[in-house]
């Protein structure tokens, strides 16, 4: 798809009401609406929490989420590879009780997108995040750390399949934080991983697939993956793209698009921001690839603009300003260029 500089979000608000969350998204992501995660609604709905009903073993206590080693998990485990291996993406659905936000969505009737727009936890991020009884990340766990990946994928497929009831046009994001930590001793993961991770839970989605780290990371690790748009906080981490100029070329020459993060999440940058600065900051943005031989009108066409992340952590009014900035953002660059 060429994007043309459209609007989508990257996923939580701040809201706890999913049909007041659900009508702001309707109003200002009107072409590619992304249904809205409610972390302040529940603890369910915290980031990872949310994908993790129906893990093997998983206990949520209050903020804290863990796997129970001490359980015999062999049933568990035997239900889940034959899920997996039938592809039964039914048996582990996203309910209401850990994304009223979705099902909200799924409910809307005033929608006419030109695609839709899904998020998922991602297996780096979950995995690290998730811990067993001793604390230690799941992820190094010799049988649960298989589990993590094929787990996610059910709960991407399930999503995708619910989705396409809006639109037949789908995007799903694998959302990674935690590949800000790549390369650091806080993540021993190897290159090889962290892409067979990704590509286990790309291969259970038909539409488009998209990654999004908001921080500095190793780019060309996820342009090694199928992946088609990459997602970044390009308010406040533009310059760790730019690194990569023969990769990005590679990618949009491919067909890829850049989702770019030029709206800030936080209220005191929020207050500070013009549509008319938020415009030289994207360009400014763009132009390390323009010096390096893509087409500006090629970065424009091939482009989402999004939030530089979430938006949970900001009130109900900075996000609706987070919004409204994007979506005038959007409709001045779409005049001056498309």
């Amino acid at each position: 798809m060429e994007f043309g500089c459209r609007i989508t979000a990257i996923g939580s608000v701040p809201h706890t009401n999913p049909e007041e969350a659900c009508s702001e998204v309707s109003r200002y992501l009107k072409d590619i609406p992304a249904w809205p995660q409610l972390p302040r609604r529940s603890s369910k709905e915290n980031m990872c929490a949310q994908f993790s009903e129906g893990f093997p073993g998983v206990v949520i206590e209050g903020d804290r989420l863990y796997v129970d080693r001490t359980k015999d998990l062999d049933k568990e485990l035997e239900e889940f590879y034959s899920a997996y291996l039938d592809n039964n993406i039914d048996k582990y659905p996203i309910t209401q009780d850990y994304a009223a936000g979705l099902h909200s969505f799924l409910g809307l009737k005033n929608l006419t997108p030109v695609a839709v727009k899904g998020q998922v936890t991602g297996p780096i991020t979950w995995g690290l995040t998730v811990t067993d009884n001793e604390k230690r990340a799941i992820i190094y766990d010799d049988t649960l750390g298989d589990v993590v990946a094929k787990f996610l994928r059910l709960k991407a497929s399930w999503q995708e399949k619910e989705l396409r009831k809006i639109s037949k046009n789908t995007i799903i994001f694998v959302d990674e934080p935690y590949m800000a930590t790549f390369g650091s001793v806080s993540m021993t993961l190897s290159r090889q991983r962290v892409i067979s991770l990704l590509e286990e839970v790309f291969r259970g989605l038909e539409g488009l697939k998209g990654v999004h780290c908001c921080g500095n990371t190793d780019w060309s690790v996820l342009l090694e993956t199928s992946v088609d748009i990459l997602s970044l906080d390009a308010y406040n981490y533009a310059q760790s793209l730019s690194l990569y100029p023969a990769e990005i070329k590679k990618f949009l020459d491919k067909g890829g698009a850049i989702a770019w993060g030029v709206v800030p999440n936080d209220e005191p940058s929020l207050g500070k921001e013009t549509v008319a600065s938020l415009k030289d900051r994207l360009e400014a943005a763009m132009a390390p690839f323009t010096r390096n031989g893509v087409p500006f009108k090629q970065l424009i066409e091939q482009g989402l603009l999004t939030p530089s992340c979430g938006l949970a952590s900001t009130s109900i009014e900075a996000a609706g300003r987070a919004l409204e900035l994007l979506s005038e953002l959007s409709a001045t660059i779409r005049k001056r260029y498309i």
